[in-house]
């Protein structure tokens, strides 16, 4: 958005520096891009006298000038201008200055005489596409004076990004409110003389509106006997500073007020809106409409359109049409002023791939109780300009008036979450700044109704952000926030934190995180035989490879595997902690969310540089993974795993379970599936519900466990036995044998002689420990006598 400093000034009287204001503006939300003077072009351009003009002795098309520049000299200038005379006031480059379009003037010799400057053209200084003869400026300027200090042209404009949000701001006037209320400055609005004369518009037009959802408001007021002709140059001015071509008087005005206030207007040329019938209607599917821009449209059913008696004339909100343009010839105006659904016209703008001023603003949003004044000052300005008469009345239909909306506003609350110690009139003196109606009779909740300019102050914590943002967000102190709970009242840690645990779990183990999108596509669900009940399809997907979100975390994983496979890597260890989503129709949502674990493992069990073989990963290999996650790092009971038959891509498939709750599934991926990812060795998957896994590891009670001060006293056991015989009946026993000082039990080795076949030997070490004191041999040997008639009573082993 570029904001003219005299234009602003016109609003609010700041003197201040241009760098503070910008700073300023900034602050409060408004980003300054960078600070321009539009016509540093034209700058070394001046005022120069035509003294003398005689015709050139050789030429009959030129004329030889004397022109006073204000300097010691009179300057000789040959000009080709048909209407150059003597006494005229005219606009001069003299030798060295650089034109608009880059060309350097110098001294020239024209049919045997010296030209010392050029006189120069509106086009040539780029004010208009006037090229019929020199530029004649009034007579009142001051010879040998700047052109752009003669004129009064504009030196400031800044250029501010508008976020889309802020729709109030696009317009002088927003940032005059800015300005005011940043600086404690007074607003004045642009005065209104408007002066009506006879009949009554809402007599000769009548408005119609099909649904009152897609145009709120639509006014038209009707100017007659109107002169279409070049712009007063204070207003041709003001919209070249801003980058806006001057076209015509009638066309300009509603630019100038799009600018000025922020309302876009059209003007129809009323003869030729046939029945005397404005009417806002949506399109017909594939009909054509041809615009200003002379490019003819196929529109749809969802494009808005504004008609007349029998055809369309505009693109509501976007563009006007080119059977309804005002031509030179045009006497007779009917200036629009309406607001239009901001959804409908932005999607007609995209679809048609035309963007324009107008829509800018319409999408965003315009201020509905100012459409009336907007269109009152335009008609005001297109009579002066034009010699036409406004007839009286407005032609208006407005189904659906504006509402003020209310607030409420808790000060207490407001200053809790900014983290200040304002007092309430600081707050209060925000609020009507910015145009709000405050009610603080209830000290603790106020009621504030916010202006129809401000579309963005929606909900009780958008004041929150005014306050702070008036009173400067840089300027709120960094502090920390208060800790509402002790330590000792939080019950169990959070999600994150959980999430972390087994993330650092993962690569502790040696494993990869994988990192894969939330969404994949059906033909990946299918292949892995997933069921299509309880997909969430994705409504606007990215591609059809990603048009549902995941419900296993198999799809991505065998996808990675394949992307390492192309790369050449043989040796692959992934983990991935990811959330799985599910149709639930008693959701909010309707879709539910599990967090899971998904673990991959191919290739040989040891990476290239390790010498043990080329043996691949096996089941026993996931498994142990598994059980140290359950055991190891969640201290939870050890797992049980069941085997499940026919399962969607594992086979075979193993359940585990602890404490007989399901925590999720480990087995080797189908032949066929791991063809497919081009797998030529066992690919191994494990998927663990982490959901319930949490809640598991927070109801544990965790104890405190005094680290031992006594040294230990270890016993190691050999222990012969029948094949059949495991090692973990064996370690029962040991246990179970009621030795108070046994502190742990472990299986160091086993040993199968050579030529048994019915027997092995499993050695076990057997730690003692006293807490109280340093234990003797004695009392350890007869500790340990105790587990060894256990055993030999227990089991059918030998020593």
């Amino acid at each position: 958005m570029l904001v003219s400093l005299n234009w602003l000034r016109e609003f609010v009287p700041y003197e201040g520096d241009i760098q503070v204001l910008g700073d300023k503006l900034t602050m409060l939300g408004l980003e300054l891009e960078g600070i321009t003077d539009p016509f540093e072009n034209i700058k070394d351009i001046v005022v120069g006298h035509v003294v003398e003009c005689e015709k050139h002795p050789e030429a009959e098309k030129l004329s030889v000038c004397t022109v006073d520049v204000g300097g010691p000299e009179t300057l000789t200038i040959v000009c080709g201008a048909p209407n150059v005379g003597k006494g005229q006031k005219v606009p001069v480059a003299t030798v060295g200055t650089v034109m608009p379009e880059g060309m350097k003037i110098k001294k020239a010799k024209l049919r045997g005489i010296k030209s010392f400057g050029m006189i120069c053209s509106e086009r040539e200084l780029g004010f208009s596409d006037d090229h019929d003869g020199i530029w004649m400026l009034d007579d009142s300027l001051t010879v040998g004076d700047h052109l752009v200090d003669a004129l009064n042209l504009e030196r400031v404009v800044f250029d501010f990004d508008i976020t889309p949000n802020r729709a109030d701001c696009l317009s002088i006037l927003g940032f005059a409110r800015e300005t005011a209320l940043a600086f404690d400055l007074p607003l004045t609005m642009p005065e209104l003389n408007l002066v009506e004369a006879g009949g009554n518009a809402a007599d000769a037009v009548k408005i119609l509106i099909d649904d009152p959802a897609l145009c709120p408001a639509y006014h038209a007021r009707i100017i007659r006997g109107v002169e279409t002709r070049k712009s007063p140059d204070w207003m041709r001015f003001k919209l070249l500073a801003l980058g806006q071509r001057p076209i015509s008087n009638i066309v300009d005005v509603t630019n100038y007020i799009m600018l000025e206030l922020g309302q876009p207007l059209h003007a129809f040329d009323l003869d030729t809106i046939e029945d005397a019938t404005i009417r806002v209607a949506s399109a017909e599917d594939g009909m054509k409409f041809t615009t200003l821009d002379e490019v003819e449209r196929t529109l749809t059913a969802n494009d808005l359109l504004i008609w007349d008696g029998k055809k369309p004339v505009a693109l509501a909100g976007v563009m006007g049409g080119i059977n309804s343009e005002m031509q030179p010839t045009s006497t007779n105006v009917l200036l629009e002023s309406a607001v239009f659904r901001p959804g409908t016209v932005r999607k007609t703008a995209r679809r048609l791939a035309l963007p324009s001023d107008a829509s800018y603003r319409f999408e965003r949003g315009v201020d509905q109780q100012l459409t009336r004044f907007c269109q009152d000052r335009a008609a005001q300005l297109m009579a002066e300009t034009s010699g036409g008469a406004v007839m009286s009345g407005v032609a208006t239909n407005e189904p659906t008036p504006w509402t003020d909306r209310q607030h409420g506003y808790r000060h207490a609350r407001c200053m809790s979450l900014l983290g200040l110690d304002l007092e309430p009139e600081f707050a209060k003196k925000v609020f009507e700044g910015e145009g709000c109606v405050v009610d603080d009779s209830n000290p603790e909740n106020w009621t504030v109704s916010s202006p129809s300019c401000r579309l963005d102050l929606e909900r009780e914590v958008d004041l929150y952000e005014e306050v702070g943002r008036v009173f400067g967000l840089d300027q709120i102190p960094a502090v920390l926030p208060r800790v509402a709970k002790s330590l000792e009242t939080v019950s169990g840690g959070t999600e994150y934190a959980f999430i972390k645990t087994i993330k650092t779990w993962g690569s502790g183990i040696g494993l990869n995180e994988a990192v894969n999108y939330s969404f994949v596509g059906s033909d990946d669900l299918d292949r892995l035989n997933l069921p299509e009940e309880g997909r969430v399809f994705i409504a606007n997907p990215l591609s059809e490879d990603q048009n549902v979100m995941r419900t296993d975390l198999a799809p991505g994983l065998l996808n990675t595997l394949k992307n390492n496979l192309a790369q050449g890597n043989n040796h692959i260890r992934l983990f991935e902690v990811a959330k799985k989503f599910v149709t639930d129709s008693e959701s909010e949502t309707e879709t539910s969310e599990h967090t899971r674990l998904g673990v991959l493992l191919y290739g040989p069990r040891h990476a290239n540089e390790w010498p043990w073989g080329d043996a691949n990963a096996d089941y026993l290999d996931i498994k142990g993974h598994m059980e140290h996650l359950v055991v190891n790092h969640l201290k939870l009971e050890a797992p049980q795993f069941s085997v499940v038959e026919n399962h969607a891509y594992l086979e075979p498939c193993v359940q585990v379970t602890v404490n007989d709750l399901p925590i999720g599934l480990i087995g080797r991926v189908k032949e066929d599936i791991a063809d497919y990812y081009h797998a030529r060795k066992e690919v191994w998957l494990a998927d663990f519900d982490l959901d319930e896994l949490r809640e598991m590891t927070e109801a544990q009670a965790i104890q405190f466990v005094p680290l031992p001060v006594f040294p230990p006293s270890r016993r190691d056991v050999t222990v012969i036995g029948p094949m059949s015989l495991g090692a973990d009946a064996i370690q029962s026993v040991i246990e179970d044998a009621g030795v108070k000082l046994m502190e742990s039990v472990e299986l160091v080795a086993e040993y199968v002689p050579d030529g048994q076949e019915e027997e092995r030997n499993l050695s076990f070490r057997l730690t003692y420990r006293s807490p109280t004191k340093t234990l003797k041999d004695k009392q350890v040997d007869k500790e340990h006598k105790k587990v060894l008639a256990a055993l030999e009573k227990s089991l059918p082993i030998h020593f």
